[in-house]
């Protein structure tokens, strides 16, 4: 089956994997790590334009300027930590890929549906071993 144009395979997915397709899953991650770096780099810039409007600016502001600027800096910051961890979540993906775990659950060991693959290249769990941790976390 294929991941963008790759193929995933099973159980020890990396070692029935020829040299081509990993470089294949490899370019696809990377070029997801680049994206969301970029998005990064872009997201910390505007924040830190919006804190330094902040500083400037504060001067004669009521209670509802300062409660919409907490709530813009509290979502500039959500998304500087969403941009992170999903960049952080490409990069481990390619360490596996390097490890030849890649496409196996860390959990179960178990090979993670392709599917899932497909929509998130980056997972690390099938959607078993998903579930239950997020039945635990509730």
């Amino acid at each position: 089956m294929l991941v963008n144009g790759a193929v995933i395979t099973g159980k020890g997915a990396a070692k029935g994997r020829t040299t081509e397709e990993i470089e294949q899953i490899r370019s696809i991650l990377r070029g997801r790590f680049d994206d969301l770096n970029a998005e990064y780099e872009t997201a910390l810039a505007e924040n830190h334009k919006l804190r330094l409007v902040e500083i400037g600016d504060a001067a004669g502001d009521d209670q509802a300027d300062s409660g919409s600027k907490t709530a813009e800096r509290d979502a500039a910051t959500s998304l500087l930590r969403t941009l992170l961890d999903r960049r952080t979540q490409a990069e481990h993906a390619m360490q596996r890929l390097d490890d030849g775990t890649y496409g196996n659950c860390e959990g179960c060991s178990n090979p993670i549906p392709v599917e899932r693959l497909e929509v998130f290249p980056s997972a690390t769990s099938c959607v078993h071993c998903k579930s239950n941790r997020e039945r635990r976390a509730s």
